[in-house]
């Protein structure tokens, strides 16, 4: 299947979407719940996979479907077609705040490998799959690690990042140690490893984990400043469930309020 050249527009500051053009006969894959808006002349079909394998017989549709099985994602995406005779447009969102980056895999060696969740959506052609690392420590011990995506071929895909992004280009030999869940993608050459912290008490101590990805170039790596993961422990610890929310109120708005900690105490809700 030929790659399609598309033409796209991201907007937005913290919570971005991406607008892509399609010409007659284009079309671009996403991912499951990420689509936006669309043109109405924009044709929708689920497929198994990524789609690349529709030429494939059944056991390639099942192949790709299961890919992206093991990789923690949805069996199933969905292909936008421009079916009409004129250009249409169709956007996807970011799932949380953060920068929707593309990445052009002609310039980048026809090969990315990224975080499972990191795929957004992608000009037909681009191929879905998996990413094993060498090192079984790495399924075990680094979390977001082990298993990741594959987008592979020559057109152009879009990745979504948390927080800040940072591009790095490491040289032959220059190593970079980065926690575990801040690794958004990086390029084919890369070598990636997990490396043990060393010091238990500051696994235990100091917040970041036993283990920390060792990034190993030549090649293009990019960060992320907010995993998904530590924005949802925060928000959880903060919650109140949790033990959190009331203490984290301020002022006299927050110590009277309806839901504030005298208000609860004076509507009843602490008798226990």
């Amino acid at each position: 299947m030929g790659m399609d050249v598309v033409d796209y527009e991201i907007k937005g500051a913290e919570m971005q979407f991406v607008e892509v053009e399609l010409d007659p006969g284009e079309a671009a894959v996403g991912e499951a719940g990420s689509m936006f808006f669309m043109d109405p002349g924009i044709s929708m079909d689920t497929v198994f996979g990524d789609g690349s394998a529709q030429t494939g017989g059944l056991f390639g549709k099942l192949l790709g479907a299961g890919k992206r099985l093991v990789t923690g994602e949805s069996l199933f995406t969905t292909i936008y077609s421009n079916a009409s005779s004129a250009k249409q447009r169709v956007a996807f969102g970011a799932p949380y705040p953060g920068k929707i980056l593309p990445m052009d895999l002609r310039q980048l060696g026809g090969l990315l490998i990224c975080q499972r969740d990191a795929f957004l959506c992608a000009a037909r052609g681009v191929s879905l799959g998996i990413a094993f690392q060498r090192k079984l420590s790495t399924g075990f011990f680094g979390g977001e690690g082990f298993i990741m995506q594959k987008l592979e071929g020559d057109g152009l895909a879009f990745v979504h990042a948390g927080g800040t992004v940072l591009r790095r280009d490491l040289q032959a030999g220059q190593t970079l140690l980065v926690d575990t869940g801040c690794v958004v993608a990086y390029t084919g050459n890369v070598d990636f490893e997990i490396q043990y912290v060393g010091k238990v008490k500051t696994a235990l101590f100091g917040g970041e984990g036993l283990f920390f990805a060792k990034l190993t170039g030549p090649g293009t790596i990019w960060l992320q400043s907010l995993p998904f993961s530590r924005l949802a422990s925060r928000v959880f610890a903060a919650a109140p469930q949790a033990g959190g929310g009331r203490r984290e109120e301020a002022g006299l708005g927050g110590l009277v309020g309806g839901g504030g900690l005298l208000g609860g105490i004076l509507g009843g809700d602490n008798d226990r």
